[in-house]
């Protein structure tokens, strides 16, 4: 799946939910779903990042990609469903954040502490 573009990502989902899945969830039981994902992925990376440790042996861990990956299939269930083109809504979204966040970053002291450079 490599070079996968979201319109493809979109159009395979939805291929896969037609002849596996036999329909979309309804978009709360999606929004769930989505919400339960982002807490197995919360899970791994405060185990794998944070100072949280794993209680079960290392060979049941799950996967940051394999987590990862559950995440965006909800997400592109929801668009989906719902119509929203996700390579459109992304553009979109970049275009706002480079005009409203220019220069926020660069001079986010934060950021970019004096003597860091």
């Amino acid at each position: 799946m490599a070079g996968l573009t979201l319109t493809e990502a979109q159009e395979r989902v939805d291929a896969w939910i037609k002849s596996v899945g036999v329909r979309y969830f309804s978009e709360l039981t999606n929004l769930a779903q989505l919400v339960e994902e982002v807490g197995e992925l919360a899970r791994v990376i405060s185990r794998t990042y944070g100072e949280q440790s794993w209680k079960r042996a290392e060979a049941d861990r799950p996967e940051l990609a394999d987590e990862l990956a559950d995440v965006l299939f909800v997400l592109i269930c929801l668009a989906n469903q719902t119509g929203v083109d996700l390579a459109a809504a992304l553009e979109r979204n970049l275009a706002k954040k480079s005009a409203r966040d220019a220069d926020r970053h660069a001079n986010n002291a934060k950021l970019n502490p004096p003597g860091s450079a």
